[in-house]
């Protein structure tokens, strides 16, 4: 397993995709989290509630800025990054190559989720510490008061968005195990984060209880409450207080565990051809 996580390490980082991929995070969350509410701040837009969204770009909001866009959009750069990595393989033709070398398919298979771990850690960190810097010229450009979010709240904000990515990656895997390629998976996968639980929650939800009732089962929402749990705002996109921040961890915890294990079962049972 480790000499399948050290060539999947090697493999991820030599692929321009990943990097690529990084940087539309990074720029995504830039962009929407903090240079559009400040532009508007800055030239007066913002009207009355300009005061208010000035406090939300500053660093004690660092946790809730961070992992914000994961529920949605980052989260979709996170399913990607995991169909990259399992569905290229059936796209290239690969997974012969690679298991007739000598690991088994759980070696592969760990050895891939294990890199998928480490990446969307990476992912997680790097808008913490973008958001970080962001937030601390702002506060320095208006001449606000500096406070950080405290350690175990920093932490505990890091762990939550890492397991939101890591649910969106563990989804993809299991698509691209599923239907054994890498653009349909992406598809679908973005059909449903993009469109599919949004149309749910804006549209089927209000009219329909039980439709209410499914949302709180469902991981999207329950990443969008985790999220609004350490002061996400409720304007983002997928981001809503559903459940309560203990009960959506629990349920993202089982979704993960569920599709990692689904998903090596059907990898493990099939033919690869």
């Amino acid at each position: 397993m480790w000499a399948s996580w050290q060539a999947e390490a090697i493999k991820m980082v030599r692929r321009p995709g990943t990097w690529l991929l990084l940087t539309v995070a990074v720029v995504l969350s830039l962009v929407f989290t903090y240079l559009a509410p400040y532009a508007a701040y800055a030239d007066g837009s913002g009207g009355v509630l300009s005061d208010r969204a000035l406090d939300a770009l500053l660093p004690d909001r660092l946790v809730g800025n961070s992992i914000g866009g994961l529920p949605v959009f980052i989260g979709a750069i996170a399913l990607i990054l995991a169909v990259l990595t399992v569905g290229a393989e059936y796209a290239w033709g690969t997974w012969k190559t690679l298991l007739t070398q000598g690991p088994s398919r759980l070696a592969v298979y760990l050895g891939k989720l294990l890199v998928l771990a480490a990446a969307t850690l990476v992912l997680v960190l790097t808008l913490f510490a973008v958001g970080a810097l962001a937030s601390l010229l702002i506060a320095v450009a208006e001449s606000q008061p500096v406070h950080w979010p405290a350690v175990g709240d920093l932490a505990l904000g890091i762990g939550s968005g890492w397991l939101i990515s890591m649910v969106w990656a563990g989804f993809g895997v299991l698509l691209a195990v599923l239907l054994r390629g890498v653009a349909l998976p992406i598809g679908l996968g973005l059909v449903w984060l993009l469109a599919v639980q949004n149309l749910l929650a804006a549209v089927a939800a209000p009219i329909l209880d039980w439709v209410a009732e499914l949302q709180k089962g469902l991981p999207g929402p329950n990443a969008g409450a985790l999220a609004a749990a350490f002061g996400a705002g409720s304007d983002t996109p997928g981001v809503a207080a559903v459940v309560g921040g203990g009960q959506a961890a629990v349920v993202l915890a089982g979704y993960l565990l569920g599709f990692v294990l689904l998903a090596g079962a059907y990898l493990h049972r099939r033919d690869i051809l």
